[in-house]
């Protein structure tokens, strides 16, 4: 009867570490709405960032995702005549939500926007 080989240890890949820049991306990825500048931002990182850093690219993709998600319902709200009222309520909830995110981006767990059509994958 033959031995079985012995088995190795198996070795976890190690986890991509955040280059220097990274969390500056990331952060101007999510509070590009306080700038004013919503949707353009987070979309130049994520064509120019998605393939050099995965963190950076998730953190952008959801930003995007969340920009373009406030951007509809806010443009739902303003066709109907009573959904004019909860504009302020809409920009109000996304600024909240853009400070968490860039306060959850430090932390290694992914932060995801609630409400949030995911449109870019």
């Amino acid at each position: 009867m033959e031995t079985p080989p012995p088995m190795l240890p198996q070795i976890q890949p190690p986890q991509p570490q955040r280059g220097e820049n990274d969390n500056l991306w990331i952060l101007f990825s999510h509070l590009s709405l306080l700038l004013g500048v919503g949707l353009f931002v987070p979309l130049f990182v994520y064509l120019v960032k998605k393939d050099e850093s995965p963190n950076v690219a998730y953190h952008s993709r959801e930003a995007l995702n969340f920009h373009i998600s406030i951007t509809i319902y806010a443009l739902v709200c303003a066709v109907t005549c009573i959904g004019i009222f909860l504009i302020p309520v809409i920009g109000i909830a996304a600024m909240v939500f853009s400070i968490i995110a860039a306060t959850k981006a430090s932390d290694p767990v992914p932060y995801r926007y609630p409400l949030t059509l995911r449109l870019v994958a």
